[in-house]
């Protein structure tokens, strides 16, 4: 493993020029691609290329097609989960998705963060932080996910919310930033 993927994988500032990571990616552009052109395909078929593409998958999971991700293989998508038209799941870092989550369309779980340093940044530094959500988390449509989250389970994040930190088990959270505004009942 070359320098710049294992300190990716470390959670260190690593630079993503870089041949590895272009190989992973070009990897992860085919399936994607196969999975997207493939919309009206059998769901045996689909299934296929999302266990090819994603480091785990639980059985029933269901993707709408187009999916996007920057390497697949960081990602871990528990049973029953229902994923949306138009998520991007950028995982930099390990995305892990609990089971029997429901993900409204145009969802976007980010992992990646860029130095705050100007000049550090046009070099093209980056870091990325894990995300989890928890089982029976619901995401409304166009939710942002930022890096470093933690999602409890049995939470609901309210359409358009932006996560900028943890969210507590069994709450309505809404807002830019997401705020919680009620404890839900269990």
């Amino acid at each position: 493993m070359g320098e710049n993927k294992e300190r990716m994988l470390a959670g260190d500032w690593y630079l993503p020029d870089d041949p590895e990571l272009a190989a992973d990616t070009e990897r992860r552009f085919v399936l994607c691609a196969a999975y997207n052109a493939n919309g009206g395909a059998a769901p045996a078929d689909r299934a296929g290329i999302l266990a090819e593409l994603l480091g785990s998958v639980g059985a029933d999971v269901r993707i709408r097609p187009p999916f996007q991700c920057d390497y697949g293989r960081y990602i871990s998508i528990g049973t029953g989960t229902f994923v949306n038209f138009g998520a991007v799941f950028l995982d930099a870092a390990p995305i892990t998705v609990g089971a029997h989550v429901q993900i409204g369309p145009n969802v976007q779980l980010l992992t990646p963060t860029h130095e705050l340093d100007a000049e550090r940044r046009r070099a093209g530094w980056e870091k990325a932080e894990p995300i989890t959500i928890g089982d029976n988390v619901w995401l409304g449509g166009g939710v942002i996910v930022c890096p470093g989250v933690t999602i409890g389970e049995n939470t609901v994040v309210g359409a358009g919310a932006v996560v900028t930190r943890d969210l507590p088990a069994g709450v309505l959270a809404v807002g830019n930033p997401a705020r919680v505004v009620r404890r839900l009942t269990e």
